[in-house]
């Protein structure tokens, strides 16, 4: 008779370590988003740029966004480099056309797979070794810079000793529940990789938006060490170069791209089945940190119910309450420094969702990836 009580007692205090671990996680990591400062530069060099794109059968994108990369107000030398990677659309005619207007083009097409090599490692590095520039910025097609002044913010945060610059890339805001679900959980990313990265632990950045210079990608042999793995290109590599000393971020909401988010349920599963299976080859230390913090978001909520029913109802809200309010003060001004504000009225049934979002996903750690990139 005397076990039950016994029981909901321990279950109530492993809540109690559950929001302690939580609470460190938000004070720690997440308040160096929230409370960024752009530091102040005595002097800012702008430096010539090589701006890289992959495409795969990707003319309507192209079409669509590549002008916004090529209207950038920025007047040192700069390239835009278009890997158009075995397209049977009508990707090269696109470039071909942009090409007329837009001198500073070099269109890469390629013809052959690579053996060997997965993902899109191969076009990236032909990409990057055929660079003119040590500086290179990289997006994707489906992507197009929020402003003019994008390759200007994301440059200026080199400094002597910065090899990699971490940026921020959005989706457009759509009507509906899975428009909101998605750059919720693209933003919830964006807050651990950027916050760790200001905490010295940079752990992953995103192909979307990101920049790092040439000689860091040959230093390392490029992306040898994991051709092998689909995805990576962006997060396994910066796992395995990024370091406190040579990274860096950049926020300003004129150096975030933004690209058009899936339209359906099961495309984003695809979408995020794909990046979450590279999570299994992280640093140790960034897998213990990433899955400490995801499996206690993951058992918050039912042991928050356990302790409302059968511990007592008032202390357990008290304790969440401590979190809760925590949590509410950091998401809203890191919301609004990555211009997701609108998502904030919705932001305790999104951290709820995420409860579901983590059991959904779950299958990811032992899912084999899928071999396309595209």
């Amino acid at each position: 008779m005397m076990i039950a009580p016994i029981v909901w007692t321990i279950l109530f205090y492993l809540f109690c370590t559950v929001i302690f671990i939580q609470v460190l996680y938000y004070l720690y990591f997440f308040r160096r988003l929230a409370f960024y400062q752009i530091p102040e530069r005595n002097n800012s060099t702008e430096h010539p740029v090589s701006i890289i794109i992959c495409a795969r059968d990707e003319a309507d994108n192209l079409t669509r966004n590549l002008p916004g990369v090529l209207v950038q107000d920025y007047k040192t030398t700069h390239e835009i480099i278009i890997v158009n990677d075995n397209s049977t659309d009508e990707g090269r005619y696109v470039i071909d056309e942009f090409k007329k207007s837009f001198k500073n083009i070099n269109h890469i097409q390629l013809t052959q797979e690579a053996k060997m090599i997965t993902g899109k490692k191969f076009p990236l590095s032909i990409g990057i070794k055929s660079a003119k520039h040590e500086i290179v910025l990289l997006t994707d097609a489906d992507c197009t810079p929020v402003s003019e002044f994008w390759i200007q913010k994301m440059q200026d945060a080199y400094q002597e000793d910065t090899e990699i610059v971490l940026g921020y890339g959005a989706y457009h805001k759509r009507p509906g529940i899975l428009n909101k679900l998605i750059r919720f959980e693209t933003f919830h990313t964006a807050l651990q990789y950027l916050s760790y990265a200001m905490a010295g632990t940079p752990y992953m950045g995103v192909g979307r938006n990101l920049s790092y210079k040439k000689e860091v990608f040959l230093r390392n042999k490029g992306f040898s060490s994991i051709n092998q793995i689909p995805s990576g290109d962006d997060d396994l590599f910066i796992n395995q170069v990024a370091n406190a000393r040579n990274t860096t971020v950049v926020i300003d909401p004129d150096a975030h791209t933004i690209s058009e988010p899936k339209k359906r349920w099961s495309e984003w599963m695809t979408q995020k089945y794909r990046h979450y299976t590279t999570g299994r080859y992280y640093k140790p230390k960034h897998k213990f940190l990433l899955g400490l913090y995801s499996f206690t978001s993951f058992i918050l909520y039912p042991l928050l119910v356990v302790s409302i029913i059968f511990y007592n109802w008032w202390l357990a809200l008290a304790v969440y309450g401590v979190r809760l309010l925590i949590q509410a003060i950091i998401l809203f001004k890191s919301m609004k420094k990555l211009n997701e504000a609108d998502l904030y009225p919705w932001f305790l049934f999104l951290d709820i969702w995420l409860f579901f979002y983590y059991l959904i996903t779950l299958p990811a750690i032992w899912k084999a990836p899928r071999k396309n990139w595209n």
